[in-house]
């Protein structure tokens, strides 16, 4: 779950101040007039009183009417979230879910390395070393966070699930050391690695140990998450870290995370001079630098076991115990040394030292404020992103590739082994396709994975091409030893085009030899066979264009490739390296840029006002209802009719409120919807509930199952049917363009074909139980480092088109993707979240998308503003509180974009699942029940002090009136007062009190 945003609560205070004000100030009144009110200023007949009481009433009244208004107006969509009714899962599908995400992880893990046959393990007992072992990493940290509801299952008791037995006196050892791992969560990081220094060891506990058995298994984990990219240097200021001695320092300056620590060496050394067979188990989402794999002989096998979720772990266990063999597959390049990765030197934190006119105060996470200015990062690799890069380099004879790669893109080892025969390649039809018959030749039971790959002609200086490219996979099912089984590999020969982004500026499949590989990872080759395109062909006529676009691709981001940038190319062999991929050296923004340049300091609606714009009908009593839409097309002129019916605040509501669910519009039969956040769950931030967590987005990627893929969609469609869960904020599937990235838990791999065809099967699966799937994060948001502060990427069209943008492409086209959150960062110029070139040209008209387009977490952030998202293609802000995300501009071309927002907004929720049996039963939320129940009272309150208030005054006035005409009597006739009824005398004063 989502811990609490502090800026959250900061807005929503801000936005009662004027509420607050209100009621201070009929306070005030009243006491006022109370006072005002006195002997001297009113008539002793009752009136004092009663206007007294009036005043009170009426002051009652509308501190009722603000607070209703407060409640209504700026804490409305908060306490629909924070009232909505908790829908838990079924234990039916507890039980389905908890069984596939086994199933995933069983075929996430990937042996790495296995000398001697060393794994499985051949005695069930077994020494567990490393403090992971106890506080594994189950999944990410933010948005990827998991819910506490279930049960989790921890790596030890994974591994006795799979009928192990762990030491239990090492691993008291390190739960005694410490039980809970350090905070890396969204608003500070705690990056401090809990590891028993090798002295804490006794020698009895050791001499136990290899007594107890003669298998160790040593546990490194690593936990990354939403809100920070891991550090490249551990030594660098800000970094929070405590060292586990105080005779040592855990990282020198220089080293990253995602290298040992000292204590974890000291460790190894430890577990090395006492065991012959090592098995290093890796937890962690982010590639791990192995450098050290040399240095110890005894470590004869290691796993990658990608964050496993809530039951995953049982699979660690399995394949441990051999009770699965193992078939996982490397989501990315593991690097011998991560400093070496062609992208380290321009990731991370640059800012400009020129754009003093473009600062903002924003509010941050912990509510306070920060001064902030656009910052930028240059993707200067170009297309040449993980593996293409590795490949190409090495055939230019750039890099030395064992060198410079451990284990390469797609690698993964088995208990048994495979044979793969690729057979015949036929072309035709624009149609590339041949069968792979792959063979156990092993005496295991096991799954392989097919994966096919091309090299295109290259010409020098002309369009860039990597010589490696991933272009279609399957994976077998479950093969006894000595059988086979045919696979049937095929793709599209335009998936081979490239894209010019120069001369062209089209898709473009040049004619020439493309060599077609069955490989069994991405530097390995089986076979080889060519596919001769005689022609060269330009996707650039509408009767042409590259795979399904519904208008032909071209340039659109042009001005997001920057003035200064110096992108890779393979020219040369790669002759520009040096230069390009260098850290940056100017920190200037260009006045080209800056012309172009907006965020909520500049930006003002009214300039961009059409006059030609005529206002639309708005409020109309057409009696169309959302629900008679469902299925209709797009296009179907009744959605005018419907539109017509909406007014100003209907589209406001419906825009600017959207956070965690749509808001509910009732003359249209509109009812709220409740969406749910998690790229590995569904958790619902304001109930608590939260759904099973699977393992993370790289486990999935690293299975190479799109049927898993799609299965998991399914899973979600069930798990939001069970919670009253509408739309899912995921998959989320930016490219892992740098090892150190945050959330590259929460995306799939480095490979976008890779990435977009296991994002597009979750898409389908959840969308066949009608629960649309928001694709995230749209587009370019590769990094957590200043994402929420003016981040300007500036990147080509060729990488945006061919890697970062493909597997959203994929997931619109193929998956059928009916909603998208767009980015916090800037593409070129202009953020992404207001970004026409981005939001309308590519994804609407271009990949025919239709649906809403939500942003991120909305918190204004000094350039996230309602007028200016909807006017650039977005539709609805992810706010929960009032800030700058309500629609200010009432002119036609604003009405105008609320409408074409409002209705991408009602066509993707009709056709969800909620609508699929007519229209759903509003319910009305809690809160507004009890307001309701407290007007009633407050109502019924005010009739009866009304009533008694009257009644008082009515008495008191005929007490003055007697009292009045009593002394009127006795200014005639002074014998009248000069006794009373008892005898005593007395003297009436002229406000009827009585003197003796």
């Amino acid at each position: 779950m989502l811990q609490i945003n502090m800026a959250d609560v900061v807005n929503v205070i801000k936005s009662l101040v004027p509420y607050l004000v209100v009621i201070g100030v009929l306070l005030v009144l009243a006491i006022i007039v109370s006072i005002a009110v006195n002997k001297k200023t009113v008539k002793a007949d009752g009136t004092r009183k009663l206007v007294r009481s009036e005043v009170w009433l009426v002051a009652m009244v509308a501190i009722v009417a603000a607070i209703s208004m407060m409640l209504t107006g700026p804490m409305q969509t908060l306490l629909n979230n924070a009232s909505s009714e908790k829908y838990e899962l079924q234990q039916g599908t507890v039980d389905k879910a908890n069984k596939l995400a086994e199933d995933v992880e069983n075929e996430a893990i990937t042996l790495l390395k296995n000398d001697d046959s060393t794994l499985p393990l051949k005695d069930k007992k077994v020494n567990v070393f490393g403090w992971g072992s106890t506080n594994p990493v189950y999944g990410g940290t933010g948005s990827g966070s998991m819910s506490k509801q279930y049960p989790t299952v921890s790596m030890l008791q994974g591994m006795k699930n799979a009928g192990l037995k762990p030491n239990d006196k090492l691993s008291k050892l390190y739960t005694d050391y410490r039980k809970e791992r350090p905070e890396v969560g969204m608003f500070a990081q705690d990056w401090t690695l809990p590891e028993v220094p090798a002295d804490k060891y006794s020698p009895s506990l050791i001499d136990e140990a290899k007594s107890y058995s003669d298998q160790a298994v040593v546990v490194i984990s690593r936990v990354g998450g939403e809100g920070a990219d891991l550090p490249t240097d551990m030594k660098a200021k800000g970094i929070t870290y405590k060292d586990n001695s105080k005779d040592y320092e855990d990282f020198k300056p220089g080293q990253s995370i995602l290298e040992l620590s000292q204590t974890e060496k000291n460790m190894l050394d430890l577990v090395a001079k006492n065991f012959k067979n090592v098995t290093v188990v890796y937890n962690g989402a982010n590639t791990f630098q192995f450098d050290f794999l040399d240095q110890y002989p005894q470590i004869k096998s290691l796993l990658w076991c990608p964050p496993a979720g809530q039951t995953g772990f049982t699979s660690l266990g399995r394949v441990l115990a051999g009770k699965v063999n193992p078939s996982g597959r490397t989501s990315d390049t593991f690097l011998k040394n991560l400093k070496k990765s062609v992208n380290y030197n321009n990731f991370g934190n640059f800012k400009y030292n020129n754009v003093d006119e473009f600062t903002q105060v924003v509010p941050n996470f912990t509510g306070g404020k920060d001064t902030v200015k656009p910052t930028f990062v240059n993707y200067t690799e170009g297309i040449y992103v993980g593996y293409r890069f590795y490949e190409t380099a090495a055939k230019e004879g750039l890099i030395n590739y064992d060198e410079m790669v451990r284990y390469p893109f797609g690698y993964g080892l088995s208990y048994t082994k495979f044979s793969e025969k690729m057979g015949a390649i036929t072309h035709s039809g624009g149609k590339v396709s041949f069968d792979v018959t792959v063979r156990n030749t092993g005496d295991k039971a096991g799954k392989d994975v097919v994966e096919a790959y091309y090299n295109p002609p290259y010409t020098e200086g002309g369009i860039e091409k990597a010589s490696t490219n991933l272009v279609a996979y399957a994976k077998t099912g479950n093969l006894e030893p000595g059988a086979s089984q045919t696979v049937k590999i095929s793709f599209k020969d335009s998936d081979m085009a490239s894209y010019d982004q120069k001369v062209d500026k089209a898709y473009v499949l040049e004619g020439g030899r493309y060599d077609v590989s069955l490989q069994s990872d991405s530097h390995t080759v089986i076979d080889t066979k060519p596919v001769v395109i005689d022609a060269t062909r330009i996707y650039n006529s509408k009767g042409d264009t590259h795979n399904g676009d519904k208008v032909p691709a071209t340039n659109h981001f042009d001005n997001a490739e920057g003035d200064n940038v110096t992108y890779l190319s393979r020219a040369g062999h790669f002759a520009n390296f040096e230069k390009a991929t260098a850290a940056p050296t100017d920190f200037a923004m260009s006045d080209k840029v800056k012309s172009e340049f907006t965020n909520n300091g500049n930006y003002k609606p009214t300039d961009y006002d059409k006059s030609s714009d005529r206002m639309p009908t708005t409020g109309a009593k057409n009696h169309v209802r959302l629900a008679s839409l469902r299925g209709k097309s797009y296009d179907d002129p009744q959605w005018d009719k419907l539109l017509d019916q909406l007014t100003f605040k209907d589209m406001d509501d419906l825009i600017a409120n959207a956070g965690y669910g749509t808001s509910a519009i009732d003359s249209i039969g509109k009812v709220r919807m409740t969406d749910a956040d998690g790229p590995a769950s569904l958790n619902n931030n304001f109930t608590k509930i939260g759904s099973i967590g699977f393992p993370a987005s790289t486990a999935f990627a690293c299975t190479f199952n799109k049927d898993l893929a799609r299965q998991f969609g399914e899973m979600i469609g069930q798990m939001g049917h069970d919670m009253h869960v509408a739309g899912w904020y995921a998959p989320a599937m930016n490219v892992h363009r740098n090892v150190f990235g945050g959330r590259n838990f929460e995306y799939f791999s480095e490979d976008p074909l890779l990435a977009g065809t296991t994002a597009a099967s979750q898409i389908e699966g959840a969308r066949s139980k009608g629960v649309y799937s928001f694709i995230k994060h749209f587009a370019m948001n590769e990094q957590e480092t200043n994402r929420t502060n003016m981040l300007c990427t500036w990147v080509n069209e060729q990488a945006m088109r061919e890697v970062f943008l493909k597997p959203f492409e994929m997931s619109a086209k193929t998956g059928g993707a009916q909603a998208a959150m767009s980015s916090f960062n800037y593409i070129g110029p202009t953020y992404a979240g207001a970004n026409p070139a981005l939001l309308n040209s590519l994804l609407r008209d271009e990949w025919g998308f239709h649906g809403m387009v939500l942003t991120d977490y909305f918190a204004g952030y000094g350039f996230q503003n309602g007028d200016q998202i909807i006017r650039g293609g977005g539709d609805t802000m992810l706010a929960t509180t009032k800030v700058t995300n309500h629609i200010t501009d009432k002119s036609a071309t604003s009405v105008i974009a609320m409408r074409r927002a409002s209705k991408n907004v009602l066509y993707t929720v009709v056709n969800g699942w909620e609508y699929e049996h007519g229209e759903p039963k509003a319910k009305t939320p809690v809160w507004r029940i009890a307001m309701y129940a407290l007007w009633a009272i407050v109502a019924v309150l005010f009739v009866l002090l009304e009533f008694i208030a009257i009644k008082r005054f009515r008495r008191r006035r005929e007490a003055a009136q007697m009292s009045a005409a009593f002394a009127a009597a006795n200014a005639a006739d002074p014998l009248v007062g000069s006794a009373s009824a008892d005898g005593s005398e007395q003297s009436n004063t002229a406000d009827g009190s009585d003197k003796q």
